[in-house]
């Protein structure tokens, strides 16, 4: 990879989570249902994507938002993956989200809380906190849900505080927020062939047309790059220069929860030691692809992420030289 320094990375989770997550053997109403002893793990897209930059040499500053018992216990479960935390303290509780698979089937119910509004007071400091950091995160990743309160033009408003201070900002969300924050201009975005369509006004977006699609962002100044992830087919990635099919490679699908957040996470890796954009899809997807072949609510395992990168690694420079 180019670049000799490692970048500084914030990431960035407005409607963080404690999930809880148990199993049972079979699922049915109105009935006591037996659950096996719970596990709690840290959740929210920026807190996933520090988690998963730590499996893969590359520190960063996870700020998120935490309130009450359970931000207590949130912030205790990120720093025990040796993330470094920075909590801002907010009045409500930190939501819990709880997970429950049923053994006798295998599947996965996922019950995701709203959270608590979050006060014009609170959202001011965040503001604040976040334009007072020393020195200023090269990388700003913004990734997640808005809680209630939060609205899609705070989140622009936090995209420009980001590019002000000369930092390149990568979002992963959705919906409103995410048209919103693409009206400012991003360095980096993720969407998926869904996400793109509504973006482009395109409704019947297929993996052939997806890159002329991302293409319209480029162009439009939207965004610098525009990775579109598109599951067990891969990704595409598309700058003003590029324009590069990278596809999954082949494995055993057990889940598909973290697996975008882990593609995140697997792309500011190699943003942060100043790598290729090509380089940087095939390593998201690698991530990606990874977490898929863990059962239950983790992330991907980095000798896994590390065999399908080199995969992809072959396949690219075996398609150059023929």
């Amino acid at each position: 990879m180019k670049g000799s320094s490692m970048k500084n990375v914030l990431t960035i989770t407005l409607n963080p989570a404690v999930d809880k997550s148990s199993t049972v053997d079979r699922i049915a109403p109105e009935k006591k249902l037996r659950c096996e002893t719970p596990v709690f793990q840290p959740g929210g897209g920026g807190i996933n994507v520090s988690r998963g930059l730590i499996r893969l040499g590359v520190d960063s500053t996870s700020f998120f938002l935490s309130g009450g018992r359970t931000g207590a216990l949130l912030e205790e479960l990120v720093e025990e993956e040796n993330v470094r935390v920075n909590p801002f303290p907010v009045s409500g509780n930190t939501r819990e989200n709880f997970i429950v698979v049923e053994g006798s089937t295998n599947q996965q119910y996922r019950f995701g809380m709203p959270g608590n509004e979050i006060t014009e007071e609170e959202q001011s400091g965040i503001l604040d906190t976040i334009s007072a950091m020393t020195p200023f995160p090269d990388l700003v990743v913004i990734s997640g849900s808005l809680p209630p309160g939060i609205s899609p033009a705070y989140l622009r408003t936090l995209v420009k505080l980001a590019k002000d201070k000369s930092a390149k900002v990568i979002v992963d969300t959705s919906g409103a927020a995410l048209k919103e924050v693409l009206e400012e201009g991003v360095y980096l975005v993720k969407p998926n062939l869904g996400e793109l369509g509504n973006l482009t006004g395109i409704d019947s977006l297929d993996n052939d047309s997806a890159d002329e699609a991302a293409q319209e962002l480029v162009d439009a100044g939207k965004a610098e790059v525009v990775v579109v992830s598109m599951g067990a087919q891969g990704a595409y990635v598309v700058t003003k220069d590029l324009k590069e099919y990278v596809p999954a490679p082949a494995a055993k699908k057990l889940t598909t929860v973290g697996a975008g957040d882990s593609m995140v996470a697997g792309m500011i890796s190699v943003l942060a030691r100043g790598g290729e954009c090509s380089e940087m899809a095939r390593m998201g997807v690698a991530c990606g692809t990874a977490a898929t072949m863990n059962p239950g609510t983790g992330l991907f395992k980095k000798h896994d992420a590390d065999r399908l990168f080199k995969w992809l690694n072959k396949r690219s420079a075996n398609a150059v030289t023929t």
